[in-house]
C-alpha cells in the first residue's frame, strides 16, 4: 500500500512523515513542541513545516495563549488535504464513512444494499457503488488518500488477504480493490475496526484495557491492551465466538460443536425465536410465521421493542449466555471497559440485565469490580468510522 512516506523524497522525508503522524495522533503542536518531539533543531523544524505548509498538508491554526512575551504559532493537519474512506461490509449491505485529512468524520451512510463476494467482479461492483456514493456526497475521488475496509472473518491486514473474501493464493483482496479504486486500500477484521473506532471516537474515555463485543449475525471480539490493538501471532486474535463453552452439541458455521456463537449471536437469537414459534408459543410474530413467511431479525427487534414476551425471553437467553462468556474474559483480561456493539446492541435495554446477571454470577468479584459494561456509542457506523481511522493510521504508518 502506498503511504504518506512515498510522497516525500530526500533526507527530511522521515521527519515530515513523523510530524504528520504526531499531528494526526495528538492534534496541534507549536514549533518548539515539534522540535522536542522530533529531537531536531527549531530552524530545521521551521523549514520542514514551511515545506509541509506549501504542500497543503499543514495549516497554521493561530497562537497559543501565554502569560507574556511572543505567543507561539500552533500547527495542525490541513482538513482539506484529502479524505479517508471507511467501508464496513455486512451480510447484505455496506456502510460508508468519510473523514477529512485532520480526522473529523464529515459523512456517513448506512445500510447501502450490497452483497459482497470474493471475486474480481464483486470488487469492481462494490468499488462502483462506493464511487457513486462519494460523488453524491461531493467528495472528490482524486483527493481520497486511502480506503479502509472492515471485513467479517479472518483478515491479515499486513498481507491484505481476507479468508472470507478470497481471490487466490497470490492475490490479496486489498490489491484488487486498490486497482479498482485507484488509491491505497487497507483491510481489517470488522470486529477490530469496530474496536478501534469505539476506542478512539466512541465510549472509550482514555481506558487502556478494552474488550469490544461485536454481537452481529455471528460473534466477534476486539481487544485493546495498554492502548494497542491486539492481533496475535497470525493476526487472527479475537475469535471469541468460536470458544467451545456451550454443551449444546450444536454445529457452528465453523464446523465445530458448542461454540459460544451458537448461543450468543444474531443467528442464535433467530434460532431461539423460530424454535419457540415452532412449539406453538404465542407471539406477534406467530401470524407471519404460520403463514410460511420468513421471519427476519428486523421483525424480531420490532417485537422486542413492542414488548413481545416471546422475543424478550429469547433476547434475555442470548444475553445470559453472552454474559457467561464475558465473565470468563473479564477473569482473564481484567479490562476497564467492555463495550457491546453489533446489531444486537440495538436491544440494549433487554440485554444489559441478563449480561450483568451472568457476569456477577460467574466472574471473580475482585477482578470484575473495576470493569464497566457499556453499549456502543457509534452504533451501525462503528465499523465504518473505525476503518476510516485505521486507514489514516496506516497511511501515516503510526499504528
Amino acid at each position: 500500500m502506498k503511504r504518506i512516506s512515498d510522497t516525500f523524497i530526500g533526507r527530511n522525508a522521515d521527519i515530515k512523515q513523523h510530524i504528520l503522524a504526531l499531528c494526526a495522533k495528538d492534534g496541534e503542536f507549536s514549533i518548539a513542541d515539534l522540535s522536542k518531539a522530533c529531537n531536531i533543531s527549531i530552524p530545521t523544524i521551521t523549514k520542514i513545516l514551511n515545506e509541509l505548509h506549501d504542500a497543503g498538508m499543514i495549516e497554521e491554526r493561530g497562537k497559543f495563549s501565554s502569560a507574556g512575551g511572543r505567543k507561539p504559532s500552533i500547527f495542525g493537519l490541513n482538513p482539506e488535504a484529502g479524505y479517508f474512506v471507511g467501508i464496513d461490509v455486512f451480510r447484505d449491505s455496506i456502510s460508508l464513512a468519510v473523514m477529512d485529512f485532520a480526522g473529523k468524520v464529515i459523512e456517513t451512510r448506512a445500510d447501502i444494499p450490497f452483497v459482497f463476494e470474493g471475486s474480481r467482479n464483486s470488487c469492481n461492483a462494490i468499488s462502483r457503488v462506493i464511487r457513486e456514493h462519494l460523488l453524491e456526497s461531493g467528495i472528490e475521488l482524486r483527493k481520497v488518500r486511502c480506503y479502509g475496509f472492515a471485513l467479517p472473518g479472518r483478515v491479515n491486514h499486513v498481507t491484505g488477504f481476507s479468508f472470507s473474501f478470497f481471490i487466490d493464493d497470490h492475490t490479496p483482496i486489498s490489491k484488487v480493490l486498490e486497482e479498482e479504486l485507484n488509491a491505497p486500500v487497507t483491510v481489517e477484521n470488522d470486529s477490530r475496526a469496530m474496536t478501534f473506532g469505539e476506542y478512539v471516537a466512541g465510549v472509550g474515555e482514555g481506558e487502556q484495557h478494552v474488550l469490544f463485543m461485536n454481537v452481529g449475525w455471528g460473534l466477534g471480539m476486539g481487544v485493546i491492551i495498554e492502548g494497542k490493538v491486539l492481533y496475535g501471532k497470525s493476526g487472527f486474535s479475537g475469535e471469541f465466538g468460536h470458544f467451545p463453552i456451550l454443551d449444546n452439541d450444536r454445529i457452528c458455521r465453523c464446523g465445530k460443536r458448542g461454540c459460544l456463537e451458537t448461543g450468543a449471536s444474531g443467528s442464535a437469537l433467530y434460532r431461539i425465536v423460530e424454535g419457540k414459534l415452532k412449539e406453538g408459543r404465542s407471539s406477534m410474530l406467530s401470524e407471519k410465521y404460520n403463514s410460511g413467511k420468513e421471519i427476519t431479525l428486523e421483525d424480531i427487534f420490532v417485537a422486542i421493542e413492542s414488548e413481545d414476551v416471546l422475543a424478550i425471553e429469547a433476547i434475555e437467553e442470548v444475553g445470559s449466555t453472552l454474559g457467561k462468556g464475558l465473565a470468563g474474559l473479564i477473569n482473564v483480561f481484567n479490562p476497564e471497559l467492555v463495550v457491546i456493539g453489533g446489531i444486537l446492541g440495538r436491544a440494549k435495554d433487554y440485554l444489559y440485565m441478563p449480561i450483568m446477571g451472568s457476569i456477577n454470577k460467574y466472574s471473580l468479584k475482585l477482578v470484575s469490580k473495576d470493569t464497566t459494561v457499556k453499549f456502543s456509542k457509534l452504533g451501525t457506523m462503528t465499523g465504518g468510522i473505525g476503518a476510516c481511522m485505521l486507514a489514516q493510521a496506516r497511511y501515516f504508518e503510526m499504528e
